[in-house]
């Protein structure tokens, strides 16, 4: 069993990396957007007609929500760096820190750029007036008289960037940037709320601690103290050196594993992280992201392994909307990706399926055992679905195929999903066949007679990178065929429960060793 100390313990040894991730991805947003607001807001503060404008931007950016600006980024850079490499012959990374960072200065640049402008626009004219008086040009007034002056409230707008920024950083885990928002993530996707507290506190005191250095160095400015800026200078110095230096110990890239966002993405990704530690290679991991940025990834090195699932790739990647059976399928996709460099390493032994779900009292009152029936009834129920299924090509098919139309329609993360379904809150979700609550809740999973929904086997992919490295594939060749569904499930049930919780790390090493039977 699995108590809170067991999940703490486990949360302390990712501290520093995802600390040390999270430091370096707001410190380098914070010294980028404060050296970009303080020329620009120097500019401005001289040139009345460009205040309103750069103001304005600035702001605009502040209402985009974080998770969507960080997601911008990725499809932005990476159309960025496939044309560099056509014509320069170089491309950079578009996964992970860059997206992250760029997104973030945007986000950290307004309160230095307004207060910035303010205090300069404040300064009082007696003094520049006696500035120019004893012979100063303007630069020399700006640099000895009103910046000084200026400081204090420049600070202060430094402070709320800061804050800013390092909360925001918490939602980069999706776009591939390891951060304390891997414990949030992870802990919502798991239900493992010792995660998510425990990611929320560690962000919670970091912003706290670099709010106090800052209010010091503010102080020092307002009170003309060395002392106070020189101990202000020293703290961010020590915050940062504890924080990144632990991730400098070792210079070889390790092998990335990426995951989508939720439990079975989770532990398959820790069960390939045993398997490749084993074998001598070190990893790493780039967890909840999304089915088409994962994909992308992986064709661009930033991931070098992932489980993805047949019809998600036939459906999203492929673009095809015919079903020619399973074996077709997996024959079809395994050619495709080859022509795209990506080595298909082969399917897992189970299908994670879309299946549609309803409780079995519900169904049953209702005369409801396929999708075909779940059409008569659809207008008059609710139906709750995670945050991709109705924008996918599966979702059109069955609308398409059964002509589904619900009067209601939510979505929720994945592990809420259940609950809705359980509690009353919906009518049918949206499930995955794999999934061990099927089992727990005793749900009843609809049948697709018209076959609208492709097979989903689980299929490990490889990234071009790694395409022809024996070793690599050597190590992963134990994981293929060898996993049917009831152990999927158990596994994913050992994760999903409440009581006797267990991580996906350990339910990775049930895992591994049903492998070894």
């Amino acid at each position: 069993m699995t108590g809170d100390g067991g999940m703490i313990q486990v949360a302390l040894e990712r501290l520093p990396d995802y600390l040390g991730q999270h430091v370096l991805l707001s410190m380098t947003a914070i010294v980028i957007g404060t050296a970009l607001s303080l020329p620009l807001a120097i500019a401005i503060s001289r040139i009345a007609w460009l205040r309103g404008p750069a103001l304005g931007l600035a702001s605009i950016v502040q209402t985009i929500p974080g998770l969507a600006l960080l997601a911008l980024f990725y499809p932005l850079l990476l159309a960025l760096t496939a044309f560099t490499e056509r014509v320069f012959g170089f491309g950079f990374r578009a996964l992970g820190f860059l997206p992250a960072v760029l997104a973030l200065t945007l986000y950290s640049m307004l309160p230095v750029l307004r207060n910035t402008v303010t205090a300069l626009a404040g300064s009082d004219p007696a003094i520049k007036t006696a500035a120019r008086g004893v012979g100063m040009t303007k630069w020399q007034s700006l640099t000895m008289v009103e910046l000084p002056l200026a400081a204090p409230v420049i600070m202060a707008g430094l402070r709320t960037s800061a804050v800013w920024v390092i909360g925001t950083a918490t939602l980069s885990t999706p776009v591939g940037q390891t951060s304390l928002g891997n414990y949030i993530f992870t802990g919502l996707q798991t239900e493992n709320w010792v995660f998510v507290l425990f990611g929320c506190f560690a962000a919670a005191a970091l912003a706290l601690v670099v709010d106090r250095l800052l209010s010091l160095a503010e102080d020092g400015f307002a009170l003309r103290s060395r002392l106070r800026l020189t101990a202000a200078a020293l703290g961010l110095a020590v915050v940062l050196g504890a924080s990144v230096l632990p991730m400098f110990g070792g210079a070889t890239r390790p092998i990335v594993i990426g995951t989508k966002s939720f439990e079975e993405q989770y532990i398959l990704g820790a069960l390939i992280g045993g398997r490749l530690e084993k074998a001598g290679f070190k990893t790493a991991h780039r967890d909840g992201l999304g089915s088409t940025v994962i994909f992308h990834a992986l064709e661009a090195n930033d991931v070098d392994v992932y489980v993805d699932y047949s019809g998600t790739l036939w459906t999203t990647q492929m673009k095809r909307a015919d079903m020619p059976g399973r074996k077709a399928v997996l024959n079809q996709l395994s050619g495709w990706l080859d022509k795209r460099g990506v080595r298909y390493a082969g399917a897992l032994g189970f299908e994670n399926a879309y299946a549609f779900a309803m409780r079995r009292d519900r169904a049953k009152a209702l005369g409801i055992e396929t999708l075909a029936d779940l059409a008569l009834y659809a207008p008059r129920l609710k139906i709750g679905g995670d945050f991709e299924i109705f924008s996918r090509p599966e979702w059109d098919a069955v609308v398409k195929t059964y002509g589904v139309h619900f009067g209601v329609q939510r979505q929720y993360q994945a592990n809420f999903m259940y609950s809705a379904l359980v509690d009353g809150d919906v009518d049918v979700i949206s499930a995955f066949s794999s999934d061990g609550r099927i089992a727990q809740y005793g749900l009843k999973l609809l049948s697709d007679p018209k076959q609208a929904l492709p097979p989903y086997d689980a299929v490990l992919l490889v990234s071009p990178r790694h395409a022809g490295d024996d070793k690599f594939l050597a190590a992963l060749k134990p994981l293929i065929g060898a996993i049917d569904l009831s152990t999927m499930q158990r596994a994913n049930l050992m994760v999903d429960r409440a009581d006797d919780k267990r991580t996906p790390e350990q339910a990775a090493m049930f895992l591994d060793t049903r492998l070894r039977r």
